[in-house]
């Protein structure tokens, strides 16, 4: 790839690695639903804005349904899951474990739309949620101060990445991304303003948490879009996933550099199997293998 392409691969990576550390500097004044309809309300405002200006609105009209659905699978559900496990998880933890999300996206795919997995994927698959027990092992407490709950709250945001990427396959494949990226948030953003208002603080929200909420929201959200889709358009779709293996590695750097978390022989062994499995998981290594089996 060209140079300016790397540097927008880890432009992004940087980006969203970011996402938790601005969660855990906002959710703990807005709270979860707040703080979600927040990031993609202004997001939407933002992303509606481009969509119009480059004139790609059309396809909203001509898939509405089937946009929406997958905004609440790809934005909605899985922002609202991480906010809640802000509350409890550091965030280099959540950025490792959001690295499962091709994992739970090829079990999908092959349960859904019949994708071929080879042996090797199989074997990335077991891999990737080995480093997963490595890495909550200890950890899965529901006692007061326990993980479990923030635990399964990143899993579940996971798994629904992972669905939100075979509904879109299934269902809107071929649908111009600016309009996809601009509805899927819109119609997450009209979904949780109920929830928002019913669970608004009561008590005034500070200038830092604002300016954490939209960066999550214009730059974790909006710009990186726009820097994604950029990559897709010159790169193609394979070589822009490769973002996914980045953003953990960023995210613990974020946590460890502002908010004092700590890097554990554990938490690194778990994120280098998470890692391994993935890549597997998803043909980056081992392609050799692709007429092995399924």
């Amino acid at each position: 790839m060209p140079a300016k392409d790397y540097r927008d691969l880890f432009l992004l990576a940087a980006i969203w690695g970011s996402s938790f550390l601005f969660m855990h500097l906002s959710v703990d004044e807005f709270g979860p639903f707040a703080l979600a309809a927040v990031r993609v309300g202004l997001s939407a405002l933002f992303l509606l804005t481009v969509a119009c200006l480059h004139g790609r609105l059309g396809a909203l009209r001509r898939h509405g349904r089937h946009i929406a659905i997958s905004g609440l699978f790809a934005a909605g559900l899985p922002f609202v899951c991480f906010n809640i496990a802000a509350q409890t998880v550091p965030a280099g933890f959540m950025a490792v474990v959001n690295a499962i999300t091709p994992l739970f996206g090829a079990l999908i795919a092959r349960a859904w739309l019949k994708e071929k997995l080879t042996r090797s994927r199989v074997l990335g698959l077991m891999i990737g949620f080995t480093g997963i027990i490595v890495l909550v092992g200890g950890n899965l407490s529901f006692g007061p101060g326990g993980m479990g709950t923030g635990i399964l709250a990143c899993l579940t945001a996971s798994f629904s990445y992972g669905y939100a990427a075979s509904y879109t396959t299934r269902y809107l494949k071929g649908v111009d991304p600016i309009a996809l990226a601009a509805g899927s948030i819109s119609a997450a953003a009209v979904a949780l303003f109920p929830l928002a208002v019913a669970t608004w603080p009561d008590t005034p929200i500070s200038a830092s948490s604002w300016a954490a909420a939209s960066a999550l929201a214009l730059l974790c959200t909006g710009l990186a879009y726009i820097i994604f889709y950029r990559l897709i358009d010159r790169v193609g779709a394979s070589r822009s996933i490769t973002v996914t293996f980045l953003v953990p590695l960023f995210g613990v750097l974020w946590g460890v550099l502002f908010l004092d978390e700590s890097l554990t022989p554990r938490m690194l062994a778990g994120t280098v199997v998470v890692l391994l499995g993935t890549l597997l998981a998803t043909g980056f290594i081992g392609a050799g293998k692709q007429g092995a089996g399924r």
